[in-house]
């Protein structure tokens, strides 16, 4: 059990702080756990930085990958049975795991907030209107101490200082390294870039557009 100073209300899940990282600690694998771990610790120097609500921004933190690792099975019936969209069976688990961890999350342990259960679905998709709490959690998975592919120091640096810009920059980053790879694109991907990259763009100069 990993120690923290953060408790929560249980306002918004039926489980303390200790016992939601003890569950994530029993199911998602070591080095997937490890991810998680600093993904909260990330999403909270965010939450402090940027004035989001702690709490839920920990619970979501901790429960993003809730999904992750399930058999792809397990996820596609799950998407049938929860009348999910349907175009998500044509991809893969890293689309699946955000919005069927939401499901499991409400469906297990009655999370019930929608601000947390919005940014454990949009963690890795975005979506094109975020709440506070769902751009701490997408920032954070994608900025996370590990983290050391190309780019990731300037979503870092942009995080420092402007949220909504270090948004902008994931979804870019993100559609643009799928089209490098030629990697079907999930359309709410590219519904999030048109959202926040392109308004970005036409708000402010990006200082990271080549």
């Amino acid at each position: 059990m990993k120690k923290n100073k953060l408790s929560y209300s249980q306002n918004y899940c039926e489980l303390t702080r200790e016992q939601l990282v003890d569950i994530m600690e029993s199911t998602l694998s070591k080095r997937r756990f490890k991810h998680v771990m600093r993904v909260e610790k990330t999403a909270l120097a965010l939450a402090e930085r940027f004035e989001a609500d702690k709490e839920k921004v920990s619970i979501a933190a901790i429960a993003h990958d809730y999904a992750k690792e399930n058999p792809d099975e397990e996820m596609r019936d799950l998407i049938i049975s929860e009348n999910l969209d349907l175009d998500m069976l044509q991809y893969g688990s890293n689309i699946w795991h955000g919005p069927l961890g939401a499901v499991l999350m409400k469906n297990e342990y009655n999370l019930d907030d929608e601000d947390i259960l919005e940014a454990i679905k949009y963690h890795t998709i975005g979506s094109p209107r975020m709440s506070l709490v769902a751009q701490v959690i997408y920032v954070a998975d994608f900025i996370e101490p590990n983290r050391s592919f190309k780019g990731v120091d300037d979503a870092r640096e942009l995080a420092e200082t402007d949220l909504t810009s270090a948004v902008a920059y994931i979804s870019r980053h993100t559609i643009t390294n799928l089209i490098k790879r030629k990697t079907k694109i999930y359309p709410k991907a590219i519904e999030t870039y048109n959202a926040w990259a392109v308004k970005n763009k036409e708000d402010q100069d990006d200082p990271f557009v080549n």
